[in-house]
């Protein structure tokens, strides 16, 4: 079966918006879409990580169907899927500790780790069983969730409470990871143990979407089924949005129905006008990105945190070099919001051309 160059596209317009997001100029200076939403409710950056997971597990299928096809033995594949989860957990590791590597306070949990878990228990899900069995795991994981965050009575708040640093998976997560949680909060963390777990589920609906894609179904019909999917998902992640809100910060349940309806419009999208009409033209920059993804993502990370490490002087006063960038380039050319976009639009495309180089020699480096 041939690549599937929407999922390649998708998979590059998704990390090209994770890296353009997460480096404004300043974060005192964010428009509102580029940034998360404070608790409640979603913004344009709030859709960006569950799109990422939900293309992993549209890449399981495909990359683990042609092995089994192949009767490659499931020891082999367990092997690689362990092999790629603790790397893909050690970057991560490594982003959270360059370039001190403080592990007494070093935060565990982050990005990479929620993708390095989701890849592994979507994995291990796909590999014990058929579309019945992932489907309901999809479907149990985000009922149990449900329960624990509705119903457990969390000592000394209560049961049903979702305030930040207040609910029964922040609690979990600050028995298992005190002292080692995002800096920003220090009390919880929005990539935290306990909600990895209903995004597992959005991994899963990719998976159940590769499914789809790799049957013997005529491409127009694929797609019509995607986007009725896609719609039911939609209006029903907002209705039991009204119940259980949608909340990016804590992943619930409702949040993950309706990213991936929202996923599943994305790609089906992708798919009619990339693969069924062939327009390739607009999907170089993205291709550079998606052939390279965890790559770029960690490669990002390293970047953003020397420009924020290294000082200059500059006039008497010492700054870090982004600061300096930002204040003596940005703002007088373009203001402090729109200064602050600029920074991060440039900052991707220098991402970008790092990767082209790697892309034109056929460099992929694969985790």
């Amino acid at each position: 079966m041939k690549r599937l160059i929407s999922l390649d596209v998708f998979r590059g317009a998704t990390i090209l918006g994770m890296i353009l997001v997460n480096n404004p100029g300043s974060w005192s200076y964010v428009y509102g879409q580029l940034g998360h939403a404070p608790w409640h409710g979603a913004t344009f950056t709030d859709v960006i990580f569950p799109f990422f997971l939900y293309i992993v597990g549209v890449a399981i299928v495909y990359a683990f169907s042609k092995r089994l096809e192949m009767n490659a033995p499931k020891s082999e594949l367990y092997k690689k899927v362990i092999t790629r989860t603790l790397i893909i957990f050690a970057l991560g590791l490594f982003l959270n500790g360059f370039p001190y590597f403080n592990f007494g306070e070093i935060r565990i949990m982050g990005v990479l780790q929620r993708i390095a878990l989701c890849y592994f228990f979507a994995s291990v899900i796909f590999l014990t069983g058929g579309i019945r069995w992932q489907a309901a795991w999809a479907v149990i994981l985000l009922f149990v969730y449900w329960g624990f965050m509705a119903l457990y009575p969390v000592p000394e708040i209560g049961a049903g409470v979702l305030e930040p640093g207040k609910n029964f998976a922040h609690w979990f997560d600050r028995f298992f990871l005190e002292g080692h949680m995002w800096a920003v909060t220090e009390t919880w963390d929005p990539e935290g143990l306990f909600s990895t777990i209903p995004a597992i589920s959005t991994t899963l609906f990719g998976v159940l979407t590769g499914h789809w894609l790799r049957s013997k179904r005529e491409p127009r019909d694929i797609v019509l089924g995607m986007l009725l999917a896609g719609n039911a998902l939609l209006l029903l992640g907002a209705i039991w949005g009204e119940y259980f809100p949608i909340n990016k910060n804590i992943w619930t349940s409702s949040y993950v129905v309706f990213m991936g309806g929202l996923s599943l419009l994305c790609l089906a999208f992708c798919y009619y006008f990339i693969d069924m009409k062939g327009y390739k033209k607009f999907t170089q920059p993205f291709l550079v990105y998606g052939t390279n993804a965890i790559t770029v993502f960690v490669l990002s990370g390293i970047f953003a945190r020397l420009l924020n490490i290294i000082e200059v002087t500059s006039a008497g006063e010492t700054m870090p070099v982004k600061a300096y960038i930002y204040n003596s380039v940005f703002v007088p050319l373009f203001g402090y919001m729109n200064g602050s976009l600029a920074f991060a639009i440039v900052f991707v495309t220098v991402m970008y051309l790092l990767m082209l180089i790697l892309y034109k020699k056929k460099i992929f480096i694969k985790i």
